[in-house]
């Protein structure tokens, strides 16, 4: 059994228009609603044995806020081209060679390839991870090289407004 949590990044900042997509920062809200997260991943007692990110800055702002809230030593997330504006088959590829000492692994990066993603591998449709979504799934395989459609079972979905409306 592996288990997989989908992060989408916080919600960022359109505030320099100029600014290059991959440099794009988050905003006050996309802070609060990854601290917000943060926590209650902390709560949940999440503690995943990897952390890969896309390196955009919104995602790894995002990575570097939730670590830190979950006691995830920052100099050992990962930072992978490969989950920025990549497609569900990309994803599948990153997961397929994580190394099986890994228990428990968290991916974030962007929409839409993580709820294509999220649907790809889960038991339950959803209709889109908001910002800063986590979507965690155990895993019915023994080696992340063999996950494939549907392989997951929801454990939870929580995302900022669920837990603040």
């Amino acid at each position: 059994m592996k288990t997989l949590y989908v992060v989408r990044h916080a919600k960022s900042s359109w505030k320099y228009p100029n600014l290059d997509d991959f440099e794009r920062p988050l905003n006050k809200r996309g802070r609060k609603s990854a601290l917000l997260m943060g926590e209650i991943l902390k709560n949940l007692k999440v503690a995943p044995d990897l952390l890969i990110s896309s390196p955009a800055n919104r995602a790894a702002m995002t990575a570097r806020i939730i670590a830190d809230a979950i006691n995830y030593p920052l100099e050992k997330i990962q930072y992978s081209e490969a989950i920025y504006l990549s497609g569900e088959n990309v994803l599948i590829h990153v997961i397929e060679h994580i190394n099986d000492a890994v228990k428990e692994a968290m991916l974030i990066g962007h929409n839409p390839e993580f709820t294509h993603l999220a649907n790809y591998i889960s038991d339950q449709r959803i209709s889109n991870i908001p910002t800063c979504g986590v979507f965690c799934v155990d895993l019915n395989i023994s080696s992340w090289a063999e996950i494939g459609e549907h392989c997951g079972k929801l454990k939870f979905f929580e995302f900022p407004k669920k837990v603040s409306s």
